[in-house]
């Protein structure tokens, strides 16, 4: 086992390319469909009064307000109308006293979000300003303020079982699931070095020697976890601490869940390796089936949104399905080891099945030779 294990190892350290451009490709992936949704877009906002210094630096801080949508910058009023105009921003904002105009040189969903938050900060002020007659405008934005911090009416919402409604994070959702993705390739070209050294005799050689034949696929199979499982460490490691994605309280029973997922995957692609002869049969079925795993799992969509009684029992069949609702319930409702440990089981059950179908497909072929 040994023997094989650091045979695979100088393989990998001698051409480390390949595990490196997994690496980068999970978290390029990640950053690109979720940095861009979490940045606030930046408005550009121009007044061309006569007194325009004064009407930005009262309406800037009231549209930039704590919870704001967008992020409002003050530019030059040409500098605004060539971004519109060359199409490198959707819409700007030019300041009115009492009023507000958008520039835009086509129509996209982005104008009507602009246009309903700026419309809704102007309606305020200006019934604030129109009940100022005889108080005094500060006293009554005080006093607003103060009202609103304790209303008369609070809306709460709660489960139909009692409880709390959990906020459900989207943004490590899709981290986990590209993750989870790109890694499968790595578990999969690595457990197709057994098809690739049976085809190069190698495999035959080995049997001849004093190793046992458990311990060869033992190697195989360690090696392929340990390449996959430090992979995507790596890549939460990165987001966790560096990109700052939340990731829960219980980074260590996201790190179990992991290893019992990469073992699922790698009795996956046991199993497939089982049905091949070739390497390069492999090379062009696995590719081409991965992907389709996520997205039947419904790893890339909130849940509830894959409601098929179908695809749900096919997902089912796969160890991804369970692993992405293991990890959104230890991140959203901070579960423990007993809250999970059904999908654990699952994925165990579903790694063992594969697994032994997988390497009695590969002994079959071998006695059939």
């Amino acid at each position: 086992m040994g023997s094989i294990f650091m045979a695979q190892l100088a393989k990998d350290r001698r051409n480390p390319l390949l595990l490196l451009l997994f690496i980068i490709l999970s978290i390029l992936a990640t950053l690109l469909f979720v940095r861009s949704g979490q940045d606030m877009t930046t408005i550009a906002v121009f007044s061309e009064d006569e007194h325009g210094a004064a009407i930005e630096e009262k309406w800037l801080p009231l549209l930039n307000q704590e919870g704001a949508y967008y992020h409002f910058k003050a530019v030059d009023a040409k500098h605004a109308r060539e971004q519109v105009q060359k199409g490198r921003s959707d819409v700007a904002v030019k300041l009115l006293e009492q009023d507000y105009r958008l520039i835009a040189a086509s129509d996209s969903p982005t104008i009507q979000q602009v246009d309903q938050y700026v419309r809704k900060i102007y309606t305020q002020e200006m019934q604030l300003q129109a009940s100022s007659g005889v108080i005094e405008e500060e006293e009554l934005r005080e006093a607003v303020n103060e009202y609103l911090e304790k209303p008369p009416f609070q809306l709460t919402k709660q489960g139909i079982d009692d409880n709390e409604v959990q906020s459900h994070n989207m943004s490590t959702q899709l981290m986990f699931a590209f993750t989870l993705l790109i890694s499968i390739f790595t578990m999969g070209f690595k457990v197709n070095s057994v098809t690739y050294d049976k085809v190069s005799r190698i495999w035959d050689r080995m049997i001849l020697s004093p190793i046992h034949k458990t311990s060869m696929y033992l190697g195989y199979i360690s090696y392929s976890f340990f390449i996959s499982f430090f992979q995507v460490i790596v890549v939460l490691i990165l987001f966790k601490y560096v990109f700052k994605f939340d990731l829960g309280h219980h980074f260590g029973l996201i790190v179990l869940i992991i290893a019992i997922f990469i073992f699922g995957m790698i009795s996956l692609a046991m199993l497939i390796t089982g049905f091949v002869s070739k390497p390069e049969q492999f090379y062009a079925i696995y590719p081409s089936f991965v992907p389709m795993i996520p997205l039947i799992s419904g790893a890339y969509m909130p849940p509830g949104v894959l409601n098929s009684p179908v695809l749900s029992f096919i997902a089912d069949l796969f160890p991804m399905s369970h692993t992405m609702d293991a990890l959104m319930k230890v991140v959203n409702s901070d579960a423990g080891i007993g809250e999970i440990a059904l999908q654990l089981s699952l994925i165990l059950l579903i790694g063992v099945v594969y697994m032994g179908i997988g390497i009695n497909l590969v002994e079959r072929k071998s006695a059939r030779k």
